[in-house]
């Protein structure tokens, strides 16, 4: 008995049949691994954006890169420089990047936990408070470390610690004050109030330009309820 001759177009149109019902296997399981993907993201994201806060998460210190983490001293020091809030995630109202998810979800790959207790750095602008730049995500060590997780958005302007710098304490703000009360008693054209100039009409004029100015500044800061950076750097209410 004579073989049957191969044909070719039907060996090629069976391979083609067989690859497509792989191709609709593993498209089935691809989405299913995104799908499961994508509710890890989800939860992640929940745990971020409803955190209350937590003493600890169990981390395995020895994975840790040291150079991410942060006492809250330090932290402290560095809001209180440049005007900025350290406050549980759920008060924050910007948006979480993927990529802060993802390091998320690796972080608790590789540490085995549930990461919760998530706090963020931020100007007082991106967050919900009560009455109420750039986010830097911390998570809780213990003892008061924190790890730094994700830094996201634009760099603070390169003067904002300058520009905060009145802000620190009632001393600071009365040196502005006084510098901003001379520079103007300066700019006075000589002659304005009389023909002659002296030292004494020099510091008559200064002491009034500074009570001008202290008295906006006063006015200001009571009509806005602000307060100064040490008082509200973990302060989560508006008026502070």
């Amino acid at each position: 008995m004579l073989l049957s001759k191969t044909n070719i177009e039907q060996k090629l149109s069976k391979a083609r049949n067989k690859q497509i019902l792989s191709e609709d296997a593993r498209m089935k399981e691809v989405y299913n691994i995104l799908s499961n993907v994508d509710d890890e993201l989800e939860r992640i994201e929940q745990n971020v954006i409803t955190s209350n806060g937590r003493p600890n998460n169990n981390f395995k210190v020895n994975i840790l890169d040291s150079s991410k983490i942060y006492h809250v001293d330090e932290i402290k020091q560095i809001c209180i420089d440049y005007r900025l809030r350290f406050l549980d995630t759920k008060y924050f109202k910007g948006p979480i990047p993927a990529e802060a998810l993802s390091k998320i979800k690796s972080l608790e790959k590789e540490h085995n936990l549930e990461i919760q207790g998530f706090k963020i750095i931020a100007p007082s602008k991106l967050f919900k408070l009560e009455d109420k730049d750039d986010p830097l995500l911390f998570a809780p060590i213990g003892n008061g470390y924190h790890y730094l997780i994700h830094q996201w958005g634009n760099d603070l302007h390169p003067f904002r610690k300058l520009l905060m710098w009145p802000f620190k304490s009632i001393v600071n703000l009365a040196i502005l004050v006084l510098l901003m009360s001379t520079i103007t008693t300066m700019l006075i054209p000589d002659g304005l109030f009389s023909k002659t100039n002296s030292n004494a009409q020099f510091w008559i004029l200064n002491f009034f330009m500074f009570k001008c100015i202290a008295s906006v500044v006063i006015f200001y800061g009571f009509a806005m309820g602000k307060n100064f950076n040490p008082a509200i750097w973990n302060s989560k209410y508006f008026n502070s």
